[in-house]
C-alpha cells in the first residue's frame, strides 16, 4: 500500500506541473506555425492530382526545404471565378493567414467575362486582405487568345493596375514556363501535371520567400 500524500506535497506537484506547462507554451517550438493561404481555382487546388502533388503541398515542402516552417492552406476551388473567390474570402481569412497568395481569373478568362467585373472583385479581395493585416502575393493570369487581342490586353492590364494600386508583390503569370508545354500539363492541356506543379513552385518560390521576408520585417 502506498503512503498517503500530504496536501502540501500535492499542491507542490501541481504547481511544478503548471510551471512546466507554461514554460512549454512559451518556447518557440510550441508556437503555432504561421500560415499561407492560397486563394485560387483548380490550378492551385490540384485538379486531377493527388493532394501531395497539388500546389499548396508542393509549395509547403519547398519552403520547409529552405528552412521556412510555414503551413500552406489549400483554399482553391475548381471552377471558381474572381467573384466566387471574393464570396468566400471571409472563410479563408478566418484561418488568420499571415500571407495570402491570390491566384484567380483563369475561369473569368475562359468564359470571356467582362474584365471590369473581374477587376472590381480582385480589387475588393486585395482591399479586404490588407484590412485583415495579412500580406498578399498577387499571381496574374492570361486570357485565351480566341477572345481577341483587345480582350487579352485588357485582361492582363487588370493585374498590373491592381498590383500598382495596392502596392502588393506581383507574379505576372502563374503558369509561366508551364502553359502550352505538353510534358508539363495533363491531357486537357490546361491543368498542370505533377511535373508542371513542380515547375510552378520552382519559379514562384523566390517571390514567396521575398514576401515572407518582407512580412517578417514589418
Amino acid at each position: 500500500m502506498s503512503a498517503r500524500r500530504s496536501p502540501g506535497r500535492v499542491a507542490a506537484w501541481i504547481g511544478a506541473a503548471l510551471c512546466a506547462w507554461l514554460l512549454l507554451l512559451a518556447t518557440p517550438g510550441a508556437a503555432e506555425e504561421p500560415r499561407i493561404a492560397v486563394l485560387g481555382d483548380s490550378l492551385t487546388a490540384g485538379f486531377g492530382l493527388p493532394r501531395e502533388d497539388a500546389f499548396p503541398a508542393r509549395l509547403e515542402a519547398a519552403l520547409r526545404a529552405e528552412g521556412h516552417a510555414w503551413q500552406v492552406i489549400d483554399a482553391g476551388v475548381s471552377g471558381d471565378t474572381s467573384t466566387g473567390g471574393l464570396a468566400r474570402l471571409d472563410w479563408v481569412l478566418a484561418d488568420e493567414p499571415e500571407i495570402v497568395i491570390v491566384e484567380l481569373g483563369a475561369n473569368d478568362g475562359l468564359r470571356g467575362l467582362p474584365t471590369d467585373r473581374m477587376e472590381a472583385s480582385l480589387d475588393a479581395i486585395l482591399t479586404q486582405i490588407d484590412d485583415s493585416g495579412s500580406a498578399t502575393l498577387l499571381a496574374g493570369m492570361r486570357a485565351p487568345a480566341n477572345f481577341g487581342a483587345d480582350y487579352e490586353a485588357a485582361f492582363r492590364a487588370v493585374y498590373e493596375r491592381l498590383a500598382s494600386r495596392h502596392g502588393v508583390p506581383f507574379y505576372p503569370f502563374f503558369l509561366e514556363g508551364v502553359a502550352m508545354e505538353p510534358g508539363l500539363n495533363q491531357s486537357d492541356g490546361i491543368h498542370p501535371n505533377a511535373a508542371g506543379v513542380a515547375e510552378i513552385v520552382r519559379r514562384i518560390l523566390p517571390h514567396v520567400v521575398a514576401v515572407i521576408a518582407r512580412h517578417k520585417g514589418g
